[in-house]
């Protein structure tokens, strides 16, 4: 075999300065149409100026920014159809993995409910996404079945950035911890198609709610 050329390694970097141009989209601290001069973004975070293009790259990919006239990138606008159709696709992942949990009578440890409810109260849009995140990545692991969790993935920071954006307006449903608890006792007492239900009429109506106030929001539909 002959041999290869060595790479650089500095995936961990370019994951880095990816991860905080995501979560500063996603929180709305760059908003859409914010123009990314990669030369101010490598002086914030005191990295060089390569990591940032390869994560502006990534991010580019994905759809979340998009080439400018002249220099640099701006943040893409919002998509209200494309978060529905996510939402279509993400109801049914979660409802197979709420089934599939339900048939390992999986006990939702006690703590992610309780770090939901304190984030929902506490109104700050980090923690109440990550809670979420908590919540339903529990479910997608418990189903066993990996697959769930990496499709689910492909969607997930577009559905971050959506509801961050809909929470710098509007408040999160007071019913979702609800929501969240009653798929819990359901999958933990083994009713796998209760369970599957309530987690598809979860999904379901948090795609429409999202889809309704993130329109209103974006002023196309009448407030």
């Amino acid at each position: 075999m002959s041999s290869l050329i060595q790479l650089e390694t500095a995936p961990d970097l370019v994951e880095r300065v990816w991860r905080v141009l995501l979560d500063a989209i996603c929180e709305g601290s760059l908003a859409p149409g914010a123009r990314i001069m990669q030369e101010d973004v490598a002086a914030q975070l005191a990295v060089s100026r390569q990591p940032v293009l390869q994560a502006l790259r990534l991010l580019k990919k994905d759809g979340f920014v998009l080439d400018a006239p002249g220099r640099g990138v701006l943040v893409a606008p919002l998509d209200v159809v494309q978060i529905e159709r996510i939402y279509q696709v993400r109801s049914t992942l979660d409802a197979l993995a709420a089934r599939l949990a339900a048939e390992q009578r999986y006990k939702l440890p006690a703590e992610i409910i309780k770090q939901g409810r304190e984030a929902l109260k506490s109104a700050q849009i980090k923690p109440m996404l990550e809670a979420d995140a908590r919540f339903h990545g529990a479910i997608y692991e418990a189903s066993g079945n990996p697959l769930i969790a990496q499709s689910a993935q492909l969607h997930w920071a577009h559905i971050r950035r959506a509801m961050g954006a809909v929470l710098q307006v509007s408040s999160m449903r007071a019913s979702i911890w609800d929501e969240h608890e009653a798929i819990a006792r359901a999958i933990a007492a083994g009713q796998a198609e209760r369970a599957e239900s309530l987690m598809r009429e979860h999904g379901q109506e948090a795609g429409r709610n999202l889809a309704r106030l993130l329109s209103k929001a974006l002023g196309s539909v009448p407030a």
